[in-house]
């Protein structure tokens, strides 16, 4: 992939992470026909945040992936731009779950990278989407470990940010492979 392409690869994907950190990511409910009282919706419990990540990866490739969420950390830990979940500014660095958002780093450039591996298959963008969300979840559970640890609190901070939300997001890795697959698709690469 050319640079500017993966420039506007990046851009897009810093504004796909932002605009999905505000999104909770739901589905729809095939029981709210039968009856008034279901809803239209399920919620999912997880935004599209990680979904943005590995979206970027698959479409963007390694590089892009990477320079969007090192752009999304920069702009979080600025005083100016509040872009992540709980706010931002240089005191997210001791929130429990910025580990998570650093890996978006390796796991961007990881999805990425195992998504330009070989031609375009379902299977493959599956796997590197997986893939990715597993390493983001290596690089939080190692900064929990490590800022956390002696608080004692570690094991009720790992089934907050990694346990929980894990089936949800392992949902929206699933849409963000289906969806990299049609859009290169529509886009012949």
């Amino acid at each position: 992939m050319n640079k500017p392409l993966e420039a506007l690869w990046a851009v897009i994907g810093l504004f796909l992470t932002i605009l999905g950190t505000m999104v909770e990511a739901s589905l729809a409910n095939p029981l709210a026909s039968w009856g008034d009282r279901a809803s239209s919706t399920i919620s999912l419990g997880v935004t599209y945040q990680v979904g943005a990540v590995l979206l970027v990866g698959c479409l963007g490739g390694k590089n892009a992936g990477a320079l969007s969420q090192i752009a999304y950390l920069c702009l979080g830990l600025s005083p100016w731009f509040p872009v992540f979940t709980q706010g931002g500014g240089l005191s997210y660095l001791a929130h429990p779950s910025f580990g998570y958002l650093l890996g978006f780093i390796p796991g961007a450039w990881l999805c990425g990278w195992l998504a330009f591996h070989r031609r375009r298959r379902l299977e493959l963008l599956a796997l590197s989407c997986l893939l990715g969300l597993l390493t983001v979840h290596l690089v939080g559970l190692l900064y929990l470990l490590l800022s956390q640890w002696a608080s004692g609190e570690f094991g009720r901070l790992v089934l907050q940010y990694s346990w929980q939300p894990l089936p949800g997001q392992l949902a929206i890795a699933c849409a963000a492979a289906v969806l990299a697959y049609v859009l290169r698709l529509l886009l012949f690469y």
